[in-house]
């Protein structure tokens, strides 16, 4: 799709809503999709599941958070 390296992410909206919202969330998603570390085994295998909801796919640990990060 129309994803590029300097848009990232905020490429599926082309021109649309503006150059800073664009960005604002591109650099929102590149933090939020990341892998983060657990806090329970220390690997680096969390994942969002929800809006506040964190989940460790190795050991299986869930825990609260910020929106976008751990």
């Amino acid at each position: 799709m129309g994803r590029t390296k300097k848009v990232g992410t905020a490429g599926r909206f082309g021109p649309r809503y503006g150059k800073k919202s664009r960005q604002g969330m591109a650099d929102i998603e590149k933090i939020q999709k990341q892998r983060h570390i657990c806090l329970k085994c220390n690997m680096p295998y969390v994942k969002r599941v929800a809006k506040g909801i964190w989940a460790c796919k190795k050991c299986g640990a869930k825990f609260a958070g910020s929106a976008y990060t751990v």
